[in-house]
């Protein structure tokens, strides 16, 4: 696939597909770009139904402009650990927050879930990641606090006693129980439904038939999710950061080390 940024002529055919009403892969596939960078130009432009190439394509080059103007203060400027491409991190970083953005996700707490997911140490202090994403201690704590009532961030004390916020291995798979028990309580609730509909009508089959379909799912999942949750504690070894290495307890119960710094 073609490297290098979106051209003027690539996002009016964005734009022609959008209108066209094709899905965000078959606009990529026509470019031969990958999806992901097609869904991010998307979304960070005023979204399918706001989308003007025109309009993105000068917004996209002032926040170029933005970017080098602010480089030596930026939270990218610093040094990547293990030889990364610090641009290259950067719009890594862009990409996941927009995965996590179409997930259902509001942007400033995808992009504080993806900054966090994007530091070897996997946890940040309220001024780390205010600094990175150079937004207020206000924004940071409002995200932080929609990402702690989903369960997709936990917070801890360090050695300083400092909070720091935390994304750890065992978050993915608390996430995937809470989605398990959502589907038993709608569950419950179309039996409930049935029941009072009257067994046999077609709204009460409905029902019935979505709560067979919830109770499979749901017992599949929480199956899953048992059998696969090791996964989630491998190690690669390629790593010499002495954070990948793993604990009696997986490591949900250890302070994380104050990598934040290096990234």
């Amino acid at each position: 696939m073609p490297g290098g940024r979106l051209t003027q002529q690539d996002r009016r055919q964005i734009a022609l597909g959008l209108a066209d009403g094709l899905p965000y892969a078959e606009i990529a596939r026509r470019l031969n770009r990958p999806t992901s960078t097609v869904t991010r130009e998307v979304m960070r432009n005023g979204g399918p139904a706001g989308y003007r190439a025109d309009l993105a394509h000068h917004a996209t080059e002032r926040r170029a402009r933005q970017r080098r103007q602010t480089a030596p203060q930026g939270a990218q400027a610093a040094a990547q650990p293990y030889g990364r491409d610090a641009e290259a991190v950067r719009e890594y970083a862009e990409t996941l927050t927009t995965v996590f953005m179409t997930s259902g996700l509001p942007k400033m707490m995808a992009r504080v879930l993806a900054c966090l997911y994007t530091t070897d140490s996997g946890s940040l202090t309220a001024a780390e990641l205010a600094r990175r994403l150079q937004v207020s201690p206000a924004s940071i704590s409002k995200a932080i606090t929609f990402l702690e009532n989903l369960d997709l961030v936990r917070r801890q004390r360090d050695e300083h006693r400092r909070d720091r916020y935390v994304v750890d291995d065992d978050l993915w798979y608390q996430s995937m129980i809470r989605s398990a028990r959502s589907n038993d309580q709608f569950a419950e609730a179309a039996r409930q439904g049935a029941a009072l509909l009257g067994p046999g009508t077609p709204a009460a089959t409905r029902l019935e038939n979505a709560a067979r379909f919830l109770d499979f799912v749901g017992e599949s999942l929480l199956r899953a999710a048992e059998q696969a949750r090791e996964v989630l504690y491998t190690t690669t070894g390629t790593a010499s950061d002495s954070t990948a290495e793993p604990s009696s307890d997986h490591g949900r119960t250890a302070a994380p080390r104050d990598h934040a710094a290096g990234g």
